[in-house]
């Protein structure tokens, strides 16, 4: 997505990262935002006014009281944007967010704010790992505000845990994503009525070992299932992630990821999920078939040709729909070439399902390794053909789909 024309005003309060948030507003402002900064006096410490004057093209608001262009400069910031990230935030600033407390010029602005938030946490990993941050980070994603999930590394203390900010790039991502899917229009749309409800969702691709060195896969980068379930999380849910080979990580902190590399694995966890879930949307692409035997060690290049013998893997969908009892709902995926709308209906049928996501590969920006997709949602009396969008305005419309549902 572009941010061409977007109004982007970035917080930075008073941790060591901040440096990392100078780089940020230099790829925002590249990719043609405008960009408004509001400092905590903290985050001076660390960046300088005339640095991020001069990169963001724009006056720094960083003293309620002291110099400014009117007395209500927080309630105009608020008014400009369209999106505002906090990067780093603190525990200190995480804290006031999520206790309404208003004492400075970014607190004030934030309790202003309106639209979309991300944060972005970085401290010290005891910090992070504390039950009071915890505490409040969960208030504030129940509310709307996406939580980008700190990075696993080496931290300034000079301890090694989970609190380092994530890279400006990856910023960069999550702010397009928010304004591309708009997280807090989700929760607003769905009217808290996910809110609690159990949520299971598999995304990526298995990959299933033919010997210690090679194995047998498919193109998913895990980018529709990973959207599905931030887009969830955004809604209030308590959602679980089944998570193959992907490409990318949820970043809505309050999604619980389970690693399940191969069909099996994840047909296991599903099925053990499956009881306590409300709803499950099944997004991963899973391989048909593996190979009957394993090989021990690396197969050797010899002849011209080589046989593998593949057996089934097991169907998912089909173990959940078996299964399914009165107030579940169960979503599957299906990617096809040929007689799409008759297959997808069969597959609907045959396992037992609520509702089939279709999509086809001869549609042009839909499928594997694409920012966009166009898909249908059938069901067993209609047939809702959606236009090319981003994944996460697809995202976006199965949770609404679902929340229709549920009520």
């Amino acid at each position: 997505m572009s941010l061409q024309g977007k109004k982007i005003i970035v917080g930075i309060s008073g941790g060591i990262a901040a440096y990392k948030t100078l780089s940020l507003i230099r790829l925002l402002i590249s990719n043609g935002a405008q960009v408004k900064v509001i400092c905590t006096q903290n985050a001076l410490q660390f960046v300088t006014v005339l640095t991020i004057e001069s990169l963001s093209q724009n006056n720094v608001y960083y003293d309620t009281f002291g110099s400014r262009q009117m007395a209500t400069e927080h309630v105009s910031h608020a008014d400009w944007g369209d999106l505002f990230i906090v990067a780093p935030a603190t525990a200190n600033i995480i804290g006031k967010m999520a206790h309404g407390i208003a004492d400075d010029a970014l607190s004030t602005t934030l309790l202003t704010f309106r639209k979309h938030i991300l944060i972005a946490p970085a401290m010290n990993v005891n910090m992070f790992e504390n039950p009071v941050l915890q505490d409040n980070l969960q208030l504030l994603i129940k509310r709307g505000t996406v939580v980008l999930d700190p990075e696993y590394g080496f931290l300034a203390c000079g301890t090694c845990g989970k609190g380092r900010m994530p890279e400006p790039e990856t910023l960069l991502e999550a702010v397009r994503n928010a304004l591309a899917g708009g997280d807090t229009a989700v929760m607003s749309q769905t009217n808290g009525i996910l809110r609690g409800k159990k949520i299971l969702v598999t995304a990526g691709a298995t990959v299933e070992n033919i010997d210690p060195v090679r194995y047998i896969s498919n193109h998913s980068s895990g980018q529709m299932g990973v959207a599905i379930a931030d887009k969830f999380a955004a809604s209030g849910a308590d959602v679980t992630l089944l998570l193959g080979k992907a490409q990318y990580k949820p970043q809505n902190s309050s999604v619980r990821v389970v690693e399940t590399p191969t069909a099996e694995l994840m047909h296991n966890a599903a099925t053990k999920e499956w009881e306590r879930t409300d709803v499950a949307v099944l997004a991963a692409a899973v391989a048909d078939y593996r190979p009957a035997e394993i090989a021990a060690s690396k197969i050797k290049k010899s002849g011209q040709t080589l046989t593998l013998q593949l057996e089934k893997t097991p169907d998912i969908l089909a173990a959940l729909g078996k299964s399914k009892h009165k107030g579940q709902t169960l979503i599957g995926f299906a990617l096809e070439t040929d007689n799409e709308v008759a297959n997808a209906k069969k597959k609907l049928s045959e396992k037992n399902a609520d509702v089939i996501v279709l999509n086809s590969l001869r549609d042009e920006g839909a499928g594997f390794n694409v920012q966009t997709n166009k898909v249908s949602f059938i069901t067993s009396n209609s047939i809702e053909a959606l236009p090319l969008k981003s994944k996460n305005e697809i995202a976006n419309d199965i949770v609404r789909l679902v929340a229709e549902r549920v009520k």
